[in-house]
């Protein structure tokens, strides 16, 4: 370890050569390399953990860029753990980094979970946060969850030496349309990155035993005024004993509008060769890197004055990255297609290439 590049740290009082070693012994999961991971890993890599595992499946795309300055343009297309893995390297060649590239889902988050100490949630679906919450609570490792609401961001600690619970806080998937993602709401390209360093600051504290967790706080910012508050709540004995679930409960949240296909009926469908309508509601620049062949591109902010062009008496599928905006689409258009027979497809893009490939 070189100690002249944490000499800064080590002279701090009450942190010192003991919380460095805490940091070098210390082997935290970042579940997520989006807008809140990029800090998160910078930070946590740059002060000398001594593992930094990183668990995400996504690509890099244009609209990530304001909010996730570890990319530029020319990354457009590639995966954002490889080129989040190699920059870290670059940064601090001491630390191990762990790359698991894929996502977090029911088959395989107690695997990648394991031999972890400590977990940040840097996800943007809240059904992964609650089978994060159970695989945590199964695992007895703490997690650091962060979240953003418009110009609002959330902090606090969960299952901190058995404390309070993400399930205690939240206790039901919230129902399709109760909570808009970034999507609908949009972020500010800072936010993120104040929300994920105050993860990563949670992370050392927890790590080193430092100053007061938050456990049984939810701490809610506010980026307009700076005015922040916490709100505390107990541990919920109803939600000691936990299980991984099968899939349709952790994507029964959200995305769960009716019309949703699995991704196997689609292709079964398109290979019968009967017409149908394919409409990719991605971003241009998404649909430009990668399409389905027959796909027609209508983005979800411009659905509507397409309306006419989809008013017709065929099978129309929608498909987005991984289901999200694809199932906002279904309920922007649902009722308004009198003669069309609508359906948006599960999983997306992301799995229709796991599938093909």
């Amino acid at each position: 370890m070189s100690i002249n590049r944490y000499d800064r740290q080590i002279r701090l009082a009450g942190f010192g050569a003991r919380g460095q070693e805490l940091l070098r012994n210390a082997r935290v999961l970042v579940v997520g390399a989006g807008g809140l991971g990029v800090p998160i890993c910078q930070y946590l890599n740059a002060m000398g953990i001594g593992t930094l595992g990183i668990v995400d499946g996504d690509i890099i795309e244009e609209t990530n860029l304001h909010r996730q300055p570890a990319y530029s343009p020319s990354d457009n297309g590639k995966a954002k753990i490889l080129v989040l893995g190699r920059k870290l390297q670059e940064q601090n060649p001491e630390t191990n980094i762990e790359l698991h590239q894929t996502f977090l889902q029911p088959a395989n988050a107690m695997a990648l979970l394991e031999n972890y100490d400590l977990v940040v949630d840097a996800t943007d679906r809240i059904p992964t946060r609650y089978l994060l919450d159970d695989a945590c609570v199964i695992r007895q490792i703490p997690w650091i969850y962060g979240a953003l609401h418009g110009f609002e961001g959330q902090l606090s600690v969960f299952n901190y030496q058995g404390g309070p619970t993400y399930r205690c806080l939240f206790p039901q998937i919230p129902k399709p349309g109760e909570i808009p993602d970034c999507n609908q709401l949009g972020t500010l390209g800072i936010l993120p990155g104040i929300i994920g360093s105050l993860q990563a600051l949670e992370a050392v504290k927890v790590i080193c035993g430092l100053g007061e967790i938050l456990s049984g706080k939810l701490l809610l910012f506010s980026a307009l005024d700076h005015q922040s508050r916490q709100v505390r709540f107990q541990k919920d004995p109803a939600q000691a004993i936990r299980e991984i679930r099968d899939d349709s409960h952790y994507t029964a949240g959200l995305c769960d509008t009716g019309g949703g296909i699995p991704i196997g009926e689609y292709l079964k469908f398109s290979k019968s060769g009967k017409s149908h309508l394919l409409v990719d509601v991605r971003e241009p620049q998404e649909f430009d890197t990668y399409h389905l062949p027959d796909a027609v591109n209508f983005p979800l902010m411009e659905l509507e004055r397409h309306i006419p062009e989809m008013d017709q008496p065929v099978e129309i599928y929608l498909i987005c990255h991984s289901g999200s905006r694809s199932a906002q689409a279904y309920r922007k258009l649902e009722g308004k297609l009198g003669s069309a027979s609508l359906h948006w497809i599960e999983g997306g893009v992301k799995d229709l290439q796991s599938k093909t490939s």
